[in-house]
């Protein structure tokens, strides 16, 4: 029997090809520290519907499992709660099918607008900056047009903190 890869790890650069530029090669253009992080940090939903987006992001592994053949997936992996990664990419999916923007645009702009686009595998260290913009976002700690979030509004008709994220994104793109 040959040594496989971790199925987490797998799973890590199957998600991460999913939104990266295969063409980054310098830490100035990669953000391996940063998917990283959004990768261990848990989606936590507090907006009522938004645990469609856990869903979504969830979902993702059913895919990889398929993709790569996996025949006998451990179970309690399946069942952890979804990272920020996974719900960003399943979002941004799901965004791209709305618009026709690709998923990896989508993705770029909502870590943009997060205020997470600088943290690139150059810059200084970053966790605590990085888990503070993370918290805000699970916690909805943002603006109430939503500045601070993924999808920041101009002249929001309710507050943004106590909207599901995906009327958030629809609102945005209007």
């Amino acid at each position: 029997m040959h040594h496989l890869e971790p199925i987490e790890s797998a799973y890590f650069n199957w998600l991460c090809a999913k939104v990266i530029s295969p063409s980054a090669r310098t830490p100035t253009q990669t953000y391996w520290k940063l998917m990283r992080e959004l990768q261990n940090t848990e989606f936590v939903w507090v907006v009522e519907m938004d645990e469609n987006r856990a869903e979504d992001g969830k979902d993702l592994r059913h895919e990889f499992i398929v993709e790569a053949h996996i025949s006998d997936p451990d179970p309690v992996w399946l069942e952890i709660g979804c990272s920020i990664l996974e719900m960003m990419i399943a979002l941004s999916r799901r965004a791209s099918f709305i618009d026709g923007r690709s998923p990896q645009r989508w993705f770029k702009i909502m870590l943009e607008n997060l205020g997470l686009s600088e943290f690139n595998d150059a810059a200084r260290p970053f966790e605590s900056a990085v888990n503070d913009i993370l918290s805000r976002l699970v916690w909805r700690n943002y603006e109430y047009d939503g500045k601070g979030g993924m999808f920041p509004i101009d002249d929001p008709q309710h507050d943004q903190r106590k909207v599901e994220l995906w009327y958030q994104f629809c609102e945005y793109i209007v």
